[in-house]
């Protein structure tokens, strides 16, 4: 069974998220690549992934000048990456900077804008400067994916409604979803069930299938609990 599970392979070497990859591949609508096994490993991760017959999300984060980001874009496309994340406070320009160089690189290739990340809640996105009011931080970045045609949106669990409402074209892509143990450094969770109920399409899944003891286990009990 194929779930809408993207599995993050957080990784700092390629063979034990080679071996994660194989062994999960069947279950999985997708793989992330991060940043940890990027600079670990560099881009050459995509396409090793990519060999499973999975598609792979290249969860770069980018956030530079535009045409910086358009080149780094492109050259994730041309290593096989399905989705790229940008940072949606990198402004429009930026964004469609990234969604251009993304498709000289992979024409079916889309990119995903991180709005808030699961690691901020209401206190600590004041720290930075902008409205301490996640939902209206989600809306608005969500307002400029849309405008500018990118994929979809990274959102906190709480938050798909609130994308939903707004954009329903757009594929809302969840992290935050806790198993049965700690919930680490995320500050905003929910249970698979919960975000996929709430409007999630695809939700992004790590320590809780890759430190499980029998992974594919671990993924059919996280889509069973409530």
């Amino acid at each position: 069974m194929v779930t809408p599970v993207i599995l993050a392979l957080d990784y700092a070497e390629l063979e034990s998220a080679q071996r994660m990859a194989r062994l999960t591949a069947p279950y999985v609508a997708g793989f992330k690549v991060g940043l940890e096994l990027l600079m670990a490993v560099g881009p050459v991760a995509i396409e090793a992934i990519r060999d499973t017959g999975v598609e792979v999300f290249a969860d770069a984060k980018l956030h530079d000048i535009p045409n910086t980001v358009g080149g780094a874009a492109e050259a994730l496309g041309r290593r096989g990456a399905r989705w790229v994340t940008v940072h949606g406070s990198g402004g429009r320009t930026m964004i469609e900077s990234a969604i251009q160089g993304l498709r000289r690189g992979r024409e079916d290739a889309g990119v995903l804008v991180v709005t808030v990340l699961t690691s901020l809640d209401a206190e600590t996105l004041g720290e930075t400067g902008v409205v301490p009011d996640i939902e209206s931080q989600v809306g608005r970045l969500t307002r400029l994916a849309d405008v500018t045609g990118a994929e979809g949106v990274i959102c906190p669990p709480s938050q798909p409604p609130t994308v939903k409402a707004l954009a329903p074209r757009l594929t809302v892509v969840t992290p935050g979803i806790r198993g049965s143990g700690t919930h680490h450094d995320q500050r905003q969770v929910a249970t698979a069930r919960g975000a996929l109920d709430a409007g999630a399409d695809l939700i992004v899944v790590g320590r809780a299938v890759t430190a499980a003891r029998d992974p594919v286990g671990a993924l059919n009990d996280l889509m069973d609990a409530t």
